[in-house]
């Protein structure tokens, strides 16, 4: 039986988090990106990867960086067919991107290999894409107690190291749209991570790919980026990108809620004025963030006006 140790909290010293991507990927924890098979999830991280071999500033984010080095971790796609040319294509510092030999022996998480690497080569970003295919093979991805083991050490090795683990994920075939239900494996997955990113393209625009954030424990979760993926023109980033995790895996495209956000304030401000702060509850409850309501203030040109302590919003006067 273990001794039993008290600790005061007075005795602990206040940390700061250390952020690599603020607030989608903070270094010494777990974060998890995943989707559904071909929404671009490698092509997302090794873009990412191709720019902080460079030190180059991430998308929607203008923190001065240096060039790290990241060891990136691939049991689907080949190394000089598929992964180099792509990092090459974002212009990567190769020789700042390392890769655990498996040619002898396949890598889980439990293997003591990963520790070394990241002492050895001092990265700061370990990548296991896809992280089912490094779970070990006597692990059931479903058994909460199997999976908190693991977990737990990556997690160690994460925290001991100051080293972002990126663990890159497919989404499960459950029912529904919510992410939470669709998340790898045992839901302890999504409890270990610190940041939970959801990759997925816009219905009525399949070229267009977002990067949507579920879970975010140590900051406020961040806006939603946008990316362009096609054969012609190659990726390209666009920045910030207005929808929700929920409205993205179900397919629901930027321009229908915006037809739900004006339809929304027709209907309250047909009869008359209307409190802001009750409209924004409302549209809140409808999955219709305040950016979109805003534009569909805009479009309809709907007035503000103050009365007492409170605001009230009302539709312009019908020009004879």
């Amino acid at each position: 039986m273990a001794e039993l140790k008290i600790i005061s909290m007075e005795d602990v010293a206040v940390e700061e988090v250390e952020w690599l991507w603020y607030p989608y990927i903070p270094f010494g924890k777990l974060t998890i990106v995943h989707g559904d098979g071909g929404e671009g999830k490698t092509t997302l991280i090794l873009q990412l990867a191709a720019l902080l071999s460079r030190g180059e500033k991430l998308p929607c984010d203008s923190t001065k960086r240096e060039p790290i080095k990241i060891i990136y971790q691939t049991a689907e796609d080949g190394l000089g067919d598929a992964i180099k040319p792509r990092l090459l294509s974002g212009n990567a510092d190769c020789s700042q991107i390392k890769v655990i030999d498996e040619s002898e022996a396949s890598l889980s998480m439990l293997d003591e290999r990963i520790e070394k690497a990241i002492a050895e080569t001092g990265a700061k970003v370990l990548i296991l894409d896809p992280v089912q295919a490094y779970i070990g093979a006597n692990v059931d991805m479903n058994r909460a107690n199997e999976v908190r083991t693991v977990l737990s050490q990556l997690g160690r090795i994460a925290e001991q190291y100051r080293c972002a683990v990126i663990l890159v994920g497919h989404l499960n075939k459950a029912q529904g749209n919510k992410s939470n239900y669709r998340g790898l494996g045992s839901i302890d997955f999504q409890a270990a991570a610190r940041s939970v990113l959801v990759v997925g393209r816009i219905k009525d625009k399949p070229q267009v790919r977002v990067m949507a954030q579920s879970k975010s424990s140590l900051a406020p979760e961040g806006e939603s980026i946008a990316f362009e993926l096609d054969k012609e023109n190659g990726f390209r980033w666009l920045g910030h990108y207005d929808i929700s995790v929920d409205d993205l895996l179900s397919g629901i495209p930027k321009e229908k809620k915006s037809e739900q956000a004006e339809n929304l304030l027709l209907e309250y401000l047909s009869k008359g004025k209307y409190p802001q702060q009750v409209l924004l509850k409302k549209a809140q409850a409808a999955g219709i963030s305040k950016r979109v309501l805003d534009e569909a203030k805009k479009s309809l040109g709907v007035k503000s006006t103050k009365e007492g302590s409170g605001w009230y919003w009302e539709l312009p006067e019908e020009k004879e």
